[in-house]
């Protein structure tokens, strides 16, 4: 017991019972709490602690009853009068007392199903069975017992005393059901008797309202093949090209898509404009589609009836506030959000479904991943665990209505943290990881799902990932069915709130995931190249937007100049893979190691560092370049630029990411936030004929400040692509993926070939160049070059007097003319010519 408000001298008792007026006297612990909790919760290290009789805890059925009551503890002073008093957070006791490995949710023997709810704290717990999704009343209302009921008839376990089961009859197949349960909530300060979903649902009606009583092993919710569906070949993570996209955008606009199939699973099992350019990606390189969230989320009603769309947008000027205002009205009605904000966990989002209401969902994602498999594709799930919605006794509660105080981490008041802008859940309790790890199985076993991305990880504890990483790399595909050791894990290793460094214990971090083989996002690499970062300035200018040598916010001085140099080294860094060990000889001519450097390496090994430039939050690459560049410059340089900072992400040593649309030059009109800007904002078009770019002023709830600089960019008719400039970009794209794909010096595995294949060039005084060679005994010399400037210039090396080299055939080749006739080599003077804006690779020249 831990109470930071405890003085040396005060009587501290334990209060509670039944009736609520029985007092324990506490005793202290000058010692401390002791190693395993501050292990476990470090942010409790320095706290005084005290201990219960050992005669209290002896007495299970006591303390027991004591936890499914109020709790409090409170001083007296040294008098009869009770001075001070504050609850109690009881995770950890119930960790120890009730964590446990026994089934939970439904568990299907012989056809007949039987209910498990992990409920410690509960009184009492009763299942009511539903008709239909609509029934008003129950047709059956059956009591639950304590104790477990393990499969096979096996004896439970003293830990499987916090779960309630029974056993259900074959006839409830189909049926919907819900739990009443009885339970003590500290934010009433009574019992309170809720009617909850299963947090272990695999089927709901429409919107959660109910669960369903579902086998996903019934042959009727698998498509044809379903049991033999071979998935893509991957022979090693290095070779992994990931594609983010939203289920809705890929198919919301889209003409050839029937109405009713258009932002649904559905979508993707069609022959369509969309599916086309997927396989167009897939052949190219484009290994893994990375799904925003498809776990059943809270804030779309997933009865497309109610959904309303506005009209009248496309006549109105550019530069108008109009259009995101009747967006806006509308906000709740539009069928669309980028579902952050999970409701369950383990059962598909309803809105992306044609028939939310019942197992048609199932079907239809386990069709979309056959259909992704069939292009070429594997499917990355990105799951959002580190929240939920709601919490307390919200309607849209859950996990808090089941077992008050458990599943949300909790700050020194008893107050849920929302550090993550909803209620954080605290995966560092047992049973809260276990969740996690179970839901993470199902995807991966129920839906075949590839790999998972995990939305602010860093939020996770780094022993929840490891062990969530094992639990999948375990599945093996005689027994499962899944190939376990191919599954590839990766998120946002963001570091803040109330488990900043390490404070809740070593969480999931940039710094801290070194070595465990679990990629994170590296933003070090998006800033450099776009320049700024999200939370400074839209105009600030990188490597791949004109710093220094196409001066718009930032000048050309010898500041931005140093600047230019510096980035220039934050780049070398992370194009050899993000690896803190990599020792390179920095623009200063010092021989540094890459750990060192500010905002310098931290991954151990390549596939630990998604390289990126782009995503679904802030603006687009092209809205970035568009803000960062000077007035006059022509679209025809800003595009070079757009696909200069595309290709050193898909020549990084690491796995590269891309933003679907990235490759034709998409646009949200500036929108930094689009996570409910309907279709209108986030429009997606394939075909090149329409373009997002100039759609109106952004939302103003995320963008209003930078209305004022928007407005005369956006009423710019001239900046908007043209159809040939939107698909010509999109083939350079593909010529860089295939190059990347046919060449394996850019996806080496660890840092001794990389080191060992790795020569910079001195960047020299003037800056503006990344020029190195790749080489290894297996594999022939390439010679990378990204030139950020305005002009073409000329770049020799001594070493290379002598050589006969030539750009490599896909890009002679290739859709971007300027650099196919005007990138040479001089072997005289050992001197590479290379045009404006652009990223080259050379190759020796057959028979040299």
């Amino acid at each position: 017991m831990l109470w930071p408000d405890a003085g040396p001298n005060d009587r501290v008792h334990l209060v509670g019972g039944p009736e609520g007026n029985e007092a324990i006297a506490l005793v202290p612990k000058h010692s401390g709490p002791g190693r395993a909790v501050c292990e476990r919760h470090p942010h409790l290290a320095d706290l005084p602690a005290f201990t219960v009789p050992e005669e209290f805890v002896r007495n299970v059925d006591r303390l027991e009853t004591w936890l499914r009551h109020r709790l409090t503890v409170r001083t007296s002073g040294g008098t009869q009068q009770w001075e001070r008093s504050t609850g109690v957070q009881v995770a950890g006791v119930l960790d120890d007392l009730y964590a446990t490995d026994h089934p939970l949710g439904i568990v299907w023997e012989r056809g007949v199903p039987s209910f498990h709810l992990w409920a410690p704290t509960a009184h009492r717990v009763r299942l009511h069975l539903f008709e239909t999704s609509t029934s008003r009343r129950p047709r059956q209302v059956v009591e639950m017992t304590r104790g477990g009921m393990r499969p096979g008839g096996a004896s439970p376990l003293p830990n499987d005393r916090g779960v309630f089961s029974v056993r259900g009859d074959a006839g409830w197949k189909l049926a919907y059901y819900l739990y009443e349960v009885e339970v003590y909530a500290p934010s009433k300060g009574d019992v309170v008797t809720n009617r909850v979903t299963d947090p272990y649902s695999v089927g709901l009606s429409c919107d959660g309202r109910r669960s369903q009583v579902l086998d996903l092993d019934d042959p009727a919710l698998a498509p044809t093949g379903w049991d033999v569906l071979p998935k893509p070949r991957l022979d090693r993570f290095e070779d992994i090209v990931l594609y983010e996209l939203h289920v809705r955008d890929f198919s919301a606009l889209d003409p050839e898509t029937p109405p009713h199939l258009r932002g649904t699973y559905l979508a993707f099992t069609l022959d369509s404009t969309p599916t086309r350019h997927l396989r167009r990606l897939a052949e190219a390189g484009v290994t893994h589609v990375h799904l925003l969230p498809i776990q059943d989320f809270a804030t779309v009603d997933e009865d497309r009836s109610s959904w309303e769309f506005p009209v009248g947008l496309e006549g109105l000027p550019p530069d108008s506030e109009e259009q995101q205002a009747r967006i806006h009205e509308l906000r709740g009605r539009l069928g669309y959000n980028w579902g952050y904000d999970p409701q369950h966990f383990g059962v598909p989002e309803g809105s992306y479904s044609t028939a939310p209401d019942g197992p048609a969902r199932i079907f239809e994602v386990r069709r979309m991943v056959q259909a992704l498999a069939r292009l070429g594709l594997r499917v990355v799930m990105d799951v959002v665990y580190n929240h939920t919605f709601k919490c307390g006794q919200s309607p849209r509660s859950i996990l808090d209505r089941i077992v008050p105080g458990y599943y949300h981490r909790l700050d020194e008041n008893g107050k849920v943290t929302t550090s993550t802008c909803c209620a954080n859940t605290a995966s560092e309790n047992r049973m809260m990881e276990r969740l996690i790890g179970d839901d993470l199985v199902r995807w991966a076993t129920q839906y075949r799902i590839d790999g998972f991305r995990f939305d602010l990880m860093g939020h996770h504890m780094k022993r929840n990932v490891v062990a969530w990483r094992d639990r999948l790399r375990s599945l093996r595909l005689d027994a499962d069915g899944i190939d376990g050791p191919r599954i590839y894990l990766y998120g946002e290793g963001w570091d803040f709130g109330e488990v900043v460094n390490g404070k809740r214990g070593e969480n999931a971090s940039q710094l801290r995931m070194a070595g465990t083989g679990v990629g994170t996002f590296n933003d070090r690499i998006r800033d450099a190249v776009r320049g700024g970062s999200p939370f400074s300035d839209r105009r600030a200018q990188g490597f791949g937007t004109g710093l220094y040598h196409a001066p718009a916010f930032d000048g050309k001085g010898e500041d931005e100049k140093e600047r230019l140099r510096e980035l220039s080294d934050r780049l070398r860094i992370a194009l050899s893979g993000n690896l803190r060990e990599f020792r390179f000889v920095d623009r200063e001519g010092k021989h540094v190691v890459a750990g060192d450097v500010y905002l310098g390496g931290y991954a151990a090994t390549p596939t630990e560092s998604i390289q990126y430039v782009s995503a679904h939050d802030n603006e687009t690459l092209f809205d970035k370049v568009l803000f960062s560049t000077p007035e006059d410059m022509p679209l025809e340089d800003r595009i070079r630029m757009h696909v200069l900072s595309l290709a050193i992400i898909l020549l990084a040593q690491g796995i590269p990411f891309l933003h679907a649309g990235s490759e034709l030059l998409r646009s949200k009109s500036f929108d930094a936030d689009s996570y409910r800007s309907g279709d209108w904002f986030n429009q997606l078009d394939f075909t090149g004929d329409t373009h997002g770019f100039g759609r109106g002023l952004p939302p103003a709830k995320k963008n209003a400040d930078r209305w004022d600089i928007l407005r005369p960019l956006l009423s710019r008719a001239d900046l908007v692509p043209t159809r040939e400039q939107i698909l010509n970009t999109r083939d350079q794209i593909e010529t860089l993926l295939r190059i990347r794909k046919s060449t394996p010096l850019f996806r080496l595995p660890d840092l001794a070939q990389i080191q060992s294949a790795t020569t910079f060039f001195d960047q020299g005084a003037d800056p503006g160049w990344i020029a190195y060679s790749l080489a290894t005994e297996s594999s022939a010399a390439h010679w990378v070059l990204f030139h950020s400037h305005g002009s073409t210039r000329k770049l020799a090396h001594p070493s290379l007097v002598g050589r006969t080299l030539q750009l490599h055939p896909l890009l002679a080749n290739g859709a971007d003319r300027l650099l196919a006739t005007e990138a040479t080599f001089d072997p005289k003077r050992g001197a590479f010519r290379i045009p404006k804006w652009s990223a080259a690779v050379f190759v020796e020249a057959p028979g040299s």
